[in-house]
Order: structure tokens, then sequence, then C-alpha cells
């Protein structure tokens, strides 16, 4: 592995190793979640998001999950910006296995084990140098940050949500009914038999 660990509790007064998420007794063994987190280690939030998106793994899709859990605990608890994080430290450590077995022949059992691992992802700070790297490169993109972009298409649909509830909405005249109720009746009284 490469990298510090970091699941050590650090005793120094006032250091913190950065935010981290876990997610515990995952039904996976921790050898096909290793060569995922590989993929994302000290790379920053929004790319390590993007490589698990498209890697066609189940143990991505349970990475992701535990990324964006941290990328909440650093924003909510700590106070910190979404874009300004990367993946510090992100390891695979065994969790127990269920053993159970199945029949064999000659009334021998074969052993099958179901194993399960812990899941840890830590988010740190980005230094000033790699934060400047980072954002010129998406910038050259063309690429809005991702806090940007996602504020402007929830704008974008509450305007359409209130244009279009506005033509939905019925018209009333001064008796209280709709111009819709207006027009039948004006129909049915003025119909001769």
């Amino acid at each position: 592995m490469t990298g510090p660990k970091l699941n050590e509790r650090s005793f120094t007064a006032g250091e913190k190793t950065g935010s981290k998420a876990v997610a515990r007794w995952v039904r996976m063994s921790a050898s096909k979640a290793r060569p995922i987190l590989d993929l994302i280690r000290d790379k920053d939030v929004q790319a390590a998001d993007e490589i698990l998106k498209f890697t066609t793994r189940e143990a991505a899709h349970v990475i992701r999950k535990v990324l964006a859990s941290a990328i909440a605990n650093a924003v909510e608890n700590d106070g910190l910006d979404a874009e300004t994080l990367y993946v510090k430290a992100c390891f695979a450590d065994e969790g127990p296995t269920l053993k159970r077995f199945r029949p064999r022949a000659k009334g021998r059992a074969g052993r099958i084990n179901k194993r399960t691992c812990h899941i840890t992802v830590v988010v740190g700070v980005l230094d000033e140098r790699r934060l400047a790297v980072v954002q010129a490169k998406s910038a050259s993109r063309g690429v809005a940050p991702a806090t940007a972009a996602r504020r402007a298409r929830v704008e974008r649909s509450r305007q359409r949500a209130a244009a279009a509830k506005d033509e939905a909405a019925p018209t009333t005249n001064d008796g209280g009914a709709t111009e819709a109720e207006t027009t039948a009746t004006a129909d049915t009284n003025g119909e001769e038999n």
C-alpha cells in the first residue's frame, strides 16, 4: 500500500489527520476493494468521484458512497470546502468471515468463506500549490466548479417548476368560479331545446 494508513488515532493535541468515513461489515472481500482504492488514492475528490462513477466493479459503487460520506463529514462537521479536498488515505481492512459449509461427495463438507471488509476513506485539504494546479486544470477544460454548476441547475429547475405551476393554475373570476366552469355554464344557459 502506498501512502499512510492513518487509521490510528492522533494523540497530539490539536492535530487532526482529516475527515473520514467508514463502511463496516461490507459483504465483499478486502482484496476486491483494494485495487479500486488504489485508483483514487491521492486524487482530488472530483477526479476520484469521476473515476469511481465509470469503474464497472461492485466495489466502486460501495467506495463511491463512502467517499461521498467522507466529503459530507468534512463539509458539515469541519466546515471545509468540498472543492479543496483530496483523498488523503483509503484502505480496506478484513472484517469477520462468515463460515458456511456445502455438502460434497462421500460425506465430506466443503467450506465456503463469506468474507467481509471495513472500507475507510480519509479526506484532507489540498495544499495551495496542488489546489492551484487542480483549479487550473478544471478551468482549462471549461468545467464549472461542482457546487456552482449544481446551484445553476437547481435554479433553472425551480424556474421551470414555477412557470409550470403558473400555467397549470386555473384563473378565477369575481364569483369564485373558474374560467372553464363559467364557459360551461354559459353554453348550457344559451342552448335551446
